[in-house]
Order: C-alpha cells, then sequence, then structure tokens
C-alpha cells in the first residue's frame, strides 16, 4: 500500500506541474476523466487515486501562476496576479513575481496545519447556524464586489450574463458542464486575447532567493489578510481565490509584493480546506475535493490523515519545482514562440471539451468564451464571471 501511495503522490505532482503550466488546462478537466475512467482502475487502492488527485490540486496551485506571469494566461484563481506580475516582468523581474507567489503558497502550508483542527472541531456546527444565511453572505460579497468598480453597471451585466449562463450550464444533459463553462470564461478566452497581443518582454533578470523578501510591514499584512480571508471563502460555495484575496486586501490593502504573496497564499489555502471541508461537512467547494468525495464516498479519519500528510508533501515538493521552473521560463522566456504555444493550447481545449461534452458542451463552450472575451476587453474584473458559478449557489441555498 505504501508503494503505491508514493507512486500516486509522485504522478500526481508531475501531472500537476503539467497542468499548472499549461494554461487553460484545468485539474478538473483530468479529475473528471478520473472519475469517467474509475473502472479502468481495478485492482489500485481507492486512496491511492485520492493522493493522486491531492497531489496534483495541490502542485497545481503552486506552479499555475507561472503562466500567469511569463505568458499572461491566468486561471481562474490567478488572474488577480496578472497586473503587478506583469509589471513586474515587463522591469526584468517576472522571476521575482513568481517567487513570492511561492513564498505565499509556502506559508500556507502553515495556515493549513492551523486550521485544519478546527475546522474539523467547528466548522459542523458552524455550518449548521450559518447555513441559512449563506446565500445572503453570497449575494453581499458579490454586490460588494460589483458596486466597488468603477463601471459597476457593467460589471453587473457580466456577472449576471455568467450567472444565467452557469444556471443553463447546469441544468443542460452535459455530462461535464463545469468544463467548457471554465475552459471558456477563463482559459481560451484569455489565451485568444493573449493570442492577440502577444509581445516579447525585456531580458528577466535571476535575484538570488535571499534577495528576494518582503519587509516586515508587508509580510505582517499579507499574512493577516490571507489568515482572514482564505479560511472564511474554503467553505463557501461558489467563492474562488480570486474573491477571498479581493476580499483580504480590502480589509488589509496590500502593496505589490505583498498582494502577490497573499493571492499565492489564498490559492494553496482554499484549494486545501476544501478537501477538510468534505471530511468536516460533507459539502465539497471545488472540482477535485467533489471527486475525492465521489471514489471514497465516506472519509475517514485516517483518509484525512493520509490526505493531509499530502498535502504537505507536494506542496514542499512543488515550491522547490517552481523555483527550477520559473528559472527556466525566465531564461527561455524571448525563445518561446507565444502564439503557436498559445493557439496548440486552445485546439487541445477545443478537442477536449467536443470529446467530453458533446455538441451542447461545444455550444456552452462558445458562449463562454464569448463572455470571457467580453469581460477582459470591456476591462471588468474577470472574478465578476464567478457568478457562473455564485448565481446558481444561491439558487439551490434559497430553494432547499
Amino acid at each position: 500500500m505504501l508503494i503505491e501511495l508514493i507512486l500516486a503522490l509522485v504522478v500526481g505532482v508531475l501531472i500537476g506541474t503539467i497542468t499548472g503550466l499549461a494554461p487553460g488546462i484545468h485539474i478538473n478537466l483530468i479529475a473528471a476523466i478520473l472519475l469517467a475512467s474509475l473502472s479502468s482502475f481495478a485492482g489500485i487502492p481507492l486512496i491511492a487515486l485520492v493522493v493522486f488527485i491531492v497531489a496534483m490540486s495541490i502542485t497545481h496551485t503552486f506552479l499555475d501562476f507561472i503562466p500567469s506571469v511569463f505568458l499572461g494566461a491566468p486561471e481562474e484563481d490567478t488572474f488577480l496576479s496578472i497586473l503587478p506580475g506583469h509589471e513586474l516582468l515587463q522591469e526584468g523581474h517576472g522571476y521575482k513575481a513568481v517567487v513570492l507567489t511561492l513564498y505565499g503558497s509556502l506559508f500556507a502550508l502553515l495556515i493549513i496545519l492551523i486550521f485544519t483542527p478546527l475546522f474539523i472541531l467547528f466548522l459542523p456546527s458552524l455550518y449548521k447556524t450559518i447555513k441559512f444565511i449563506i446565500p445572503f453572505v453570497l449575494i453581499f460579497i458579490s454586490f460588494y464586489l460589483i458596486f466597488r468598480e468603477d463601471n459597476f453597471l457593467l460589471s453587473l451585466v457580466v456577472f449576471l450574463l455568467a450567472g444565467f449562463l452557469g444556471i443553463a450550464a447546469f441544468n443542460l444533459p452535459i455530462k461535464e458542464p463545469l468544463l467548457p463553462l471554465l475552459s471558456g470564461l477563463f482559459g481560451i478566452s484569455s489565451l485568444i486575447i493573449s493570442l492577440k497581443s502577444s509581445k516579447n518582454p525585456k531580458k528577466q533578470s535571476l535575484l538570488p532567493l535571499k534577495e528576494i523578501k518582503l519587509s516586515k510591514s508587508e509580510f505582517k499584512k499579507a499574512s493577516l489578510a490571507a489568515l482572514i480571508s482564505a479560511p472564511l471563502c474554503s467553505f463557501l460555495p461558489g467563492i474562488s481565490s480570486g474573491h477571498a484575496a479581493t476580499i483580504g486586501s480590502e480589509i488589509i490593502p496590500q502593496e505589490r509584493k505583498g498582494f502577490l504573496f497573499l493571492v499565492g497564499s489564498i490559492n494553496t489555502v482554499i484549494m486545501a480546506l476544501s478537501f477538510i471541508t468534505v471530511y468536516a461537512i460533507g459539502k465539497a467547494r471545488s472540482g477535485t475535493a467533489a471527486a475525492i468525495q465521489d471514489i471514497l464516498h465516506q472519509i475517514s479519519l485516517q483518509h484525512l490523515i493520509i490526505i493531509l500528510g499530502t498535502i504537505i508533501i507536494s506542496g514542499i515538493l512543488a515550491f522547490f519545482l517552481g523555483i527550477n521552473l520559473a528559472k527556466f521560463f525566465a531564461l527561455s522566456l524571448n525563445k518561446i514562440n507565444y502564439k503557436k504555444l498559445t493557439l496548440g493550447i486552445i485546439i487541445i481545449l477545443t478537442i477536449i471539451n467536443l470529446i467530453f461534452s458533446s455538441w451542447l458542451g461545444f455550444i456552452v463552450l462558445i458562449t463562454s468564451t464569448s463572455l470571457g472575451i467580453f469581460c477582459i476587453l470591456s476591462s471588468s474584473r474577470r472574478i465578476n464571471l464567478m457568478g457562473a458559478l455564485i448565481v446558481p449557489a444561491i439558487i439551490y441555498y434559497l430553494i432547499n
């Protein structure tokens, strides 16, 4: 059993590296493929499949800032890093930007260890108490962020359109509705924009790690913001890392370096605590957490200990992988043919969606891609596209 678990962890880290570096290819896609072909893994312990999913997911959260910073192709959990990351990239410090997010993700492992027992002890009773107000909390957070924007009417339109699209996708006979929905809103749309506007930045510098650090003030503010916002958003359905980072930075204003640390930390905390949430209250708030729930049905304490160990080990491995891969990208930046790489990923994503979501899913893909492009070109914050998940969640909790 131990050998299978180690192999599953290693393979999970490798696949998580691929999904993290390939913009637009989401871990939910791999989890969906695994669930669809579960019968092919007969003879393999179910917990080994779970270890694979957890290791892949955590590794992905460490590494998915690399394409976000260097290629300008974010996912729904990393798009907030684009502005400060792009600024540093244009200054020749893209490596520094990625390392700051890696520091945040590494710090997240400590937050996870602190909050895991708290979630187990207090979340069941807390969730029962606040369950009836969850839709109103989601409405408040959504409208607060919308009305903070300059053009709040446009942002409201984007949010509502995404919400209607999400409702339609979840009610159509599509096997994997999240696949075309997320691929279009956050994957292909950003890839098309980057395909149109891609240009090579200036030569990148590689600072020693000891010179890449936050001041004590920046670290305190970023850490406190992560400690406040990430655990809160870890069990609320439809609330993304982007929402948590925005909430955290609203509570405690961040400078550029601190914000990158904050986004990296929150990204990993929310992913990891989504697995703990399944154990604590039986609710999955991420696609990979839902996949684990489908595989195990009932998560035991032994399963939880293995999952927690996998989170820590894969996180440490992913940190060192991320440092070296960021160096490679920084050195190879001007040698990469952006347009060919981006076009290839768009074609691959389209084919995958056709295979797993059929023609109805393809229609959702085209629609969500169009909405994603509209959002980017209209300068509305892409966090409003999360209406595709938040609006269906609000409706679900209002009627149940």
